[in-house]
């Protein structure tokens, strides 16, 4: 999937991760555009939990693909299945902030596409 990307400049790979440590999450997302790196996002905050830290680097990976132009495809790499279930979770939870601006997002840019 990864080498057929790299051939395809209309695909965008979203690479996400999110960690913490002492009560600072991490969150980390990378986007690839043709085997070219094209973002590096990196932010810093406290006293969250794993799957708001998660669902921010996703919905920040997300957001960065979305604006670049004469993208058809993004494809999303996690390692938090959890979190990103969550996004197309429609019944009311913490997380729903975060579900309806990822949601929002991909349904402009399928529109879009």
């Amino acid at each position: 999937m990864v080498l057929g990307l790299f051939s395809s400049p209309l695909m965008a790979l979203v690479v996400t991760d999110a960690s913490i440590k002492n009560d600072i999450a991490t969150s980390i997302s990378h986007i690839h555009i043709a085997n070219l790196s094209l973002t590096k996002t990196v932010h810093h905050t406290a006293f969250v939990s794993s799957t708001e830290a998660e669902l921010f680097a996703i919905r920040c990976g997300i957001n960065q693909a979305c604006i670049k132009e004469n993208i058809s495809k993004i494809i999303i790499v996690t390692d938090s299945i959890y979190a990103a279930k969550k996004i197309f979770d429609s019944k009311l939870h913490p997380f729903q902030t975060y579900t309806s601006a990822i949601l929002s997002e991909l349904c402009h840019f399928s529109n879009v596409n």
